[in-house]
């Protein structure tokens, strides 16, 4: 299961495009707390702090504990970060404020163990989904979503409902959908081709 980080917090007095300018300058990240059945509140968090937080994680979607200043803890969940277009560095955070009960959507790394028997054989792994929506409680929320694929042989694809989610956890999309195939090897794929009827008998280049 996730882990549930403490980060501190402070409430954002200043508003504004200047005034959130000037929080940046200072090292703060302006951020904001939302939720069914709480007042949302401006907060500012340090940009440094949730740097080396993000640096550590696997997932953008994490439970974080705000420690707030004058006002106690308080369990969010990693909504949405903006990023600076040129730079990439964290302009604004949305918080949703959560409790045991509240049902968040996330998007978890999918990893893939092991070397399928199709590769080892000269295919090829394709992963076509590298993440995976999913829905649960807060304390269900996983790190990342693993699946041992040394059974896969050359044609064989891997499907969510083939994915061993933790127990609380649900896929969004449908069974079906498939995360990874092991295809045939470029040089076979493109000898293949070369021997079809049609390129048989196209006209040889004069």
């Amino acid at each position: 299961m996730a882990k549930n980080t403490t980060l501190k917090a402070a409430p954002r007095l200043r508003s504004g495009s200047g005034k959130l300018k000037q929080m940046r300058r200072e090292g703060w990240l302006p951020s904001v707390v939302y939720g069914r059945g709480v007042v949302n509140e401006n907060l500012k968090v340090d940009a440094k702090t949730f740097s080396e937080l993000m640096a550590r994680s696997t997932s953008d979607n994490i439970l974080i504990n705000l420690d707030i200043e004058g006002e106690g803890s308080r369990s969010v969940f990693l909504k949405t970060i903006q990023h600076d277009p040129l730079t990439g560095h964290a302009l604004h955070v949305d918080f949703l404020a959560v409790n045991d009960k509240t049902e968040i959507t996330a998007n978890i790394p999918v990893h893939l163990l092991g070397e399928a028997k199709g590769v080892k054989a000269g295919g090829i792994l394709e992963q076509y989904a590298h993440t995976l929506e999913i829905v649960c409680l807060p304390n269900d929320l996983p790190e990342v979503i693993e699946k041992d694929i040394t059974h896969l042989q050359e044609g064989d694809s891997l499907h969510i409902g083939e994915l061993d989610l933790p127990a609380g956890v649900k896929a969004t999309h449908a069974d079906d959908v498939v995360v990874a195939h092991i295809g045939k090897p470029a040089a076979l794929v493109s000898e293949q081709a070369s021997a079809t009827p049609e390129a048989a008998a196209a006209p040889a280049a004069e």
